[in-house]
């Protein structure tokens, strides 16, 4: 009796409806493939029509489109992020693409919700005497608020390395400029920024990028030490250089960039990441020289009392 050239694979297909060694349904073939760089120029592509919304929210109100700004600025390092680690490691996670994907939706929405006119209120009664600021005396000191979403550029005290940090290690830096308010010097250059390192992870042989994490949980301001969250966002050569004075309009970043001649720019082989995290190319742990810049940015309100200068 002749024989049927059916193959196992082939009658597994036929009775359970399972795809045959070899034969990737659309979906399994893009997962095999894992995010192409067609899938981050699509986020690139998110993030221009998103600018151009806030540029429409300017024309409104100026100082909200100054904080949407900053808040795209972040989500577009972490673009740039996924697209440098698609090119330098081949690739990138789906989890990872799906988080910032998501993220960009939420804050396309928010724009989106500020483009909106107001809900025109009915008449109401006079109303009632305003509440206290947050820049108020209390006790006979002056209280401002430092907001979140202020950028520090601080000075590494110590050299921090991929390759010897732990765990809780503690992490200090000062800061390299007076923050500014007004007339107000909320935060004086010198001021000492603590924090630690929450995770680690060392190069290896075999192409493994070290990484590490800084957090920094508080600031001693004048003597005094104040409870604060923050997150680095970018590391820059330090050369030296004078203390130098940047007013910063409604407090809202210290940006120095290379204007002052203080810094040479990105530190080489350095990625930021979200939350803090610090990556070095492949194979190399991560040097942070002892002198590094730092831009921390305030990830949670901070009221410190304004000495006064």
């Amino acid at each position: 009796m002749r024989r049927l050239p059916f193959t196992v694979p082939f009658l597994l297909a036929l009775t359970f409806g399972v795809p045959a060694a070899g034969l990737l349904t659309p979906a399994s073939a893009q997962s095999a493939a894992g995010v192409s760089a067609a899938d981050i120029q699509k986020l690139e592509n998110r993030v221009v029509a998103i600018r151009h919304e806030i540029v429409k929210v300017r024309a409104t109100d100026a100082v909200k489109a100054d904080e949407l700004m900053s808040r795209l600025s972040d989500l577009h390092d972490d673009v740039t992020y996924l697209k440098v680690k698609l090119r330098k490691e081949g690739r990138v996670s789906f989890q990872e693409y799906g988080d910032l994907n998501g993220r960009l939706e939420d804050f396309g929405a928010q724009v989106r919700a500020a483009l909106e006119p107001p809900a025109q209120a009915p008449a109401a009664a006079p109303a009632p005497p305003a509440a206290p600021t947050r820049d108020d005396t209390s006790g006979g000191r002056v209280l401002r608020e430092v907001p979140v979403g202020t950028e520090l550029d601080a000075k590494l005290q110590d050299t921090l390395s991929s390759g010897t940090a732990a765990v809780e290690d503690r992490v200090e830096a000062t800061t390299a400029v007076d923050l500014i308010r007004g007339d107000r010097v909320l935060i004086p250059a010198g001021s000492v920024m603590r924090g630690v390192v929450t995770s680690v992870t060392k190069a290896t042989r075999l192409d493994r990028k070290g990484q590490l994490t800084i957090g920094f949980d508080r600031i001693t301001i004048n003597g005094v030490t104040y409870q604060m969250r923050g997150a680095v966002t970018e590391a820059s050569e330090g050369i030296g250089g004078e203390k130098a004075k940047i007013g910063t309009g409604a407090g809202v970043g210290a940006i120095i960039g290379g204007l002052l001649g203080g810094f040479k720019g990105a530190l080489a082989g350095i990625l930021i990441g979200g939350g803090g995290m610090v990556a070095a190319t492949p194979g190399k742990d991560v040097e942070l020289p002892a002198g590094t810049i730092l831009r921390v940015r305030i990830d949670s309100p901070l009221t410190v009392t304004d000495g006064g200068r």
